[in-house]
């Protein structure tokens, strides 16, 4: 199979997707190379706010904006584990630089530099627990199996729209309807 480079880019799940941690599901690949991929899911908002996500590390948070939003579901993959998605990419101790704008951080020091208001801006970051991984060549292969939609990624999407919109978003960014795409492609 064709190697492909998907970093900084949006996987659309197809409506066929039965797996129920993917099933309508955006996922930003944060990175993507010859070991595999790393992803966010990033229109999943759990329950859990990041208030009560601070008080499960013990640490304050006075932002009470902040505190109400939504931890989202990142993926199956250490759903114990928090990342934060952000621009700008700011100098943490442990971050995935996506691009010029864009990083996941994965080191507590982001998090006490939020609560003290010297985090990422508030509008340009998604806390998640959990993450999307792939093992070399599995992208390659649930590509080739259909099982996704690829597009550049564009941030706005992520960080201006509501978690309800964004999938339409990405999917528009390829000129499709979502209502467009039937459950039942390919069969007859």
């Amino acid at each position: 199979m064709q190697s492909v480079n998907l970093t900084n880019h949006f996987l659309i799940a197809m409506p066929n997707m039965d797996d129920p941690y993917f099933a309508k599901s955006l996922t930003y690949i944060c990175e993507h190379n010859e070991q595999g991929a790393l992803g966010v899911v990033v229109n999943r908002p759990t329950e859990m706010t990041v208030g009560a996500l601070f008080e499960q590390v013990e640490i304050p948070l006075t932002d009470d904006e902040l505190s109400q939003r939504p931890v989202y579901f990142g993926g199956p993959v250490q759903v114990d584990r928090g990342f934060v998605l952000h621009r700008p990419i700011g100098g943490w101790e442990s971050t995935l630089i996506v691009d010029s704008e864009i990083g996941l951080t994965t080191s507590r020091d982001i998090l006490e530099a939020m609560s003290e208001g010297n985090g990422p801006d508030s509008e340009g970051m998604l806390v998640s627990l959990g993450y999307s991984g792939w093992a070399p060549g599995q992208i390659e292969e649930e590509l080739g199996e259909n099982a996704w939609l690829t597009v550049a990624a564009n941030t706005s999407i992520i960080f201006d729209l509501p978690p309800d919109k964004r999938l339409g978003g990405a999917m528009g960014l390829l000129g499709i309807d979502p209502a467009s795409l039937s459950e039942d492609a390919g069969h007859a």
